[in-house]
């Protein structure tokens, strides 16, 4: 799926990182692996569904999920991204294939279709502000030969990996003694225990980006940044993500630290919006950006992300900042003084954009597969 000029729709036309590149850099920006899950999305519910009784929604749509919402958000920002992962070879898995390959421009040369397995799915409803989702799904069947992968993971300049408490992957350290700078969040720690000792993958790690909730439990302390400051002496970069309150960081190496406040919109669906949040950081930390904006870009790709339904798909790329932008300069009285640090975006956005230039459509959240179309 391609424009007329021959370029991905979801593909940013902006590389953000041009002033780093170098002739002798990996080909890869970014390298990730999970779980693509088809994922079925209902919005504009009044309430959470109520036992024994039919619920309508008032939109549905249907994109890849999982992993795909980081992938495609990376993708979506400029960043060359390399996907590994199982798919199904059913219509689930076939869509959410094209979805990411032709669509949003994602290696998938490490990943795989698997005969005879089908795709997870996840069934998320979104009312007031949250969402609860519903999943179903096997493990993939580990494929021939002795590792993951069908080589190791490539040279890349960054990957994202999810810690689990407990567990390592032999990928992670692989990856960062090629030189990836690792970026990682975590899950909630069903076990309880909270033991920052048992994230073995974190001392490969760059950047650490947990929830206030997390951040507190594991660090024991009774704020945000009180957490971040101690997670800072085990990593180089710890963010904190505060919900309305913003996001904190704190940078070990040279005692820098930042707060931004979070950007006030009216939130459809926040499905992958975390996602979203760690691919606008890891752009501005590539990049080279202070660290102050990259916790400013992030928020506000995260908070244009929860504007659309659907994971991956509702991914900003440049267009959707460039827009945002635009309107805020626009803004009776100029820039208002709480939004004043995103001036930053004047000098990373081309001309064509600030001056409103159409942008190729992106994909979107569907509601359906497909349809038949007759000659």
């Amino acid at each position: 799926m391609t424009s007329r000029n021959g370029q991905h729709p979801g593909r940013a036309a902006l590389d953000p990182l041009s002033r780093v590149r170098a002739p002798r850099d990996p080909g890869c920006d970014v390298f990730l692996t999970g779980t693509v899950f088809l994922d079925i999305i209902f919005t504009g519910l009044d309430s959470a569904p109520v036992r024994g009784t039919e619920s309508w929604a008032k939109g549905m749509g249907q994109s890849p999920g999982g992993v795909a919402n980081m992938a495609t958000a990376l993708a979506r920002l400029g960043l060359r991204t390399s996907l590994a992962a199982a798919f199904g070879d059913d219509h689930y898995g076939s869509y959410c294939w094209d979805a990411l390959a032709q669509g949003e421009g994602i290696d998938l040369s490490m990943s795989r279709t698997v005969p005879g397995w089908h795709s997870p799915v996840t069934v998320s409803m979104a009312y007031e502000g949250e969402r609860t989702m519903v999943s179903h799904g096997h493990e993939a069947p580990p494929p021939a030969g002795p590792g993951p992968f069908p080589d190791c993971p490539p040279r890349a300049r960054a990957a994202v990996a999810s810690l689990e408490p407990g567990r390592g992957a032999d990928w992670i350290a692989t990856a960062a003694g090629r030189g990836a700078r690792i970026f990682a969040d975590v899950g909630w720690d069903e076990s309880g225990r909270w033991d920052l000792a048992g994230l073995a993958d974190l001392r490969h790690c760059e950047a650490f980006l947990p929830n206030a909730g997390e951040a507190m439990r594991y660090t024991r302390t009774d704020s945000p940044r009180a957490a971040a400051r101690a997670l800072a002496e085990r990593v180089p970069i710890a963010v904190v993500t505060m919900g309305e309150e913003g996001s904190y960081a704190v940078d070990g190496r040279t005692g820098e630290s930042a707060q931004v406040p979070a950007i006030p919109v009216e939130a459809l669906d926040p499905t992958g919006a975390g996602d979203v949040y760690v691919a606008g950081f890891l752009t501005g930390t590539l990049a080279g950006w202070p660290l102050a904006d990259r916790l400013a870009f992030a928020g506000l790709t995260a908070a244009l992300s929860v504007q659309e339904f659907g994971g991956s798909l509702s991914a900003p790329g440049w267009a959707e900042v460039a827009h945002w932008w635009r309107g805020v300069r626009a803004l009776p009285g100029g820039v208002p003084p709480q939004l004043a640090h995103y001036g930053f975006l004047e000098d990373l956005l081309p001309a064509e954009a600030l001056a409103g230039a159409p942008a190729a459509a992106r994909p979107r959240a569907v509601p359906t597969i497909g349809f038949r179309h007759t000659a």
